[in-house]
């Protein structure tokens, strides 16, 4: 573990820097609290760049009407488009008000009071460095613009000793795409462990985390090591960070800042040396703006980001996945009716890469032919949803169950800001089962 860093995705310069002969793109602040800050873009269009107050933003601003995670920039097909983040006082371009849009060299962005204007400096285009051709990267496998743009900088993460946070969708693959940059840096002899934080007790974490001493608790038999001593000398994937425990917090933060630990029951410390990775669905900034979590734990961890685009947003990386799943399987991929390829093709799989593999997995086991609407139904309307896809009642059934579980679980929890305890007490069940719920519909 090195210590805490800046993210390095974008540049500060000072605006009247002069870099003859070279072709980048500046974003400039050219009116607000923040007014002659320039931003060289170069590796943006590798990976989203977010635009915000909160330190983890790659490009971060001073003024208070700006969200702590305002906008992010994206690189889709030769162009720059602005995406809003869901931000308090909006984002507009040249005046109009735009939740996802094309910003051009010389419009004027505007986020709160500050206003930012887009630039070429140098000879030539304004154009990204070349973006890979890979169609795979580890075993994460995929060959679409919205993940080939994300290869080169997983490969620059994976050589590196930062912590990085990997978000995205559920089922997206983001523990995959961990081990991946495990496998592929210079800590891939040594081990790679997870850690969920979903999985534990509370009454437990602490012990797992940092292991603990013999007659340390009730039940403390034996000295056990925690996964932080198990990781030594590789990586630590916390899975679903933004669910632990508050109190937990600052202790994991003095173990990454300190490459220490304490076992439960010691007052010796034991040094460490690991990759921390973290993975998470939520959106930690807001977490950390509604108070859950600590916002300099989220600061350290910050370090570098990625974000896995859902499969809906991969184009053509359907097909070639399926593919992949077939040959897994050790099944012919000519087996394949051609109807329920495209049937895959032309759904929004709202359970992203998993859910197309369990499809897969059961079309294979089972000849179960499944009707996906290419226009799917909003999905609040569950019933209408499974009614047009004509499933049988059993599936039906179980389809509307687990939609009802997934929304009422999030539901309570957010309540009860992710306070377990208090949630089962809220609902009238077990807090056993209602970790099990949970687990279910992650």
């Amino acid at each position: 573990m090195e210590s805490p860093r800046e993210p390095v995705t974008v540049a500060e310069r000072s605006i009247s820097d002069e870099e003859e002969g070279s072709d980048k793109l500046f974003l400039s602040v050219v009116d607000g609290p923040d007014k002659g800050r320039s931003f060289e873009l170069g590796p943006l269009l590798e990976s989203s760049v977010l635009i915000g107050s909160s330190e983890a933003c790659q490009v971060r601003l001073t003024d208070r009407r700006v969200s702590r995670r305002h906008c992010a920039l994206d690189w889709s097909e030769g162009r720059i488009r602005v995406v809003d983040q869901r931000s308090t006082n909006g984002t507009t371009i040249d005046g109009v008000s735009v939740m996802d849009a094309v910003l051009k060299e010389g419009q004027i962005l505007r986020l709160g009071e500050t206003a930012l204007a887009l630039e070429r400096r140098g000879e030539g285009p304004a154009a990204p460095r070349a973006r890979s051709t890979a169609t795979s990267f580890g075993r994460v496998i995929g060959g679409s613009p919205a993940m080939q743009r994300l290869y080169s900088l997983c490969e620059r993460i994976a050589q590196s000793n930062v912590p990085c946070i990997i978000e995205g969708e559920t089922g997206t693959g983001k523990e995959i795409l961990a081990e991946s940059i495990h496998e592929q840096g210079p800590r891939a002899a040594g081990p790679f462990v997870v850690f969920d934080c979903t999985a534990v007790p509370p009454n437990m974490l602490e012990a797992e985390l940092f292991g603990h001493e013999h007659g340390a608790f009730s039940g403390a038999v034996q000295a056990r090591a925690g996964v932080f001593e198990e990781a030594n000398g590789g990586t630590l994937l916390i899975d679903e960070i933004g669910e632990l425990d508050p109190l937990l917090q600052p202790k994991l933060l003095r173990a990454v800042e300190r490459c220490e630990i304490r076992r439960v029951g010691s007052t010796k410390p034991v040094r460490v040396d690991v990759r921390l990775l973290a993975v998470t669905r939520r959106d930690l900034d807001r977490e950390v703006q509604a108070g859950r979590f600590r916002d300099d734990l989220f600061h350290r961890l910050a370090v570098a980001r990625i974000e896995l685009p859902p499969l809906r947003k991969r184009t053509g990386d359907v097909e070639r996945l399926v593919r992949h799943f077939y040959e897994q399987v050790g099944a012919d991929i000519k087996t394949l009716d051609a109807g329920q390829l495209a049937l895959w093709r032309d759904y929004t799989w709202p359970g992203n890469v998993r859910e197309l593999r369990n499809a897969v997995a059961r079309y294979v086991a089972l000849g179960e032919v499944e009707q996906y609407e290419a226009d799917p139904i909003p999905e609040q309307d569950v019933i209408a949803e499974v009614l047009a896809r004509k499933m049988p009642l059993s599936l039906a059934r179980r389809r509307v169950l687990d939609a009802f579980e997934h929304r009422y679980v999030a539901h309570v929890l957010e309540e009860h800001g992710g306070n377990v305890a208090q949630a089962a007490r809220a609902s009238g069940i077990a807090r056993r089962y209602l970790r099990k719920l949970k687990a279910k519909t992650r």
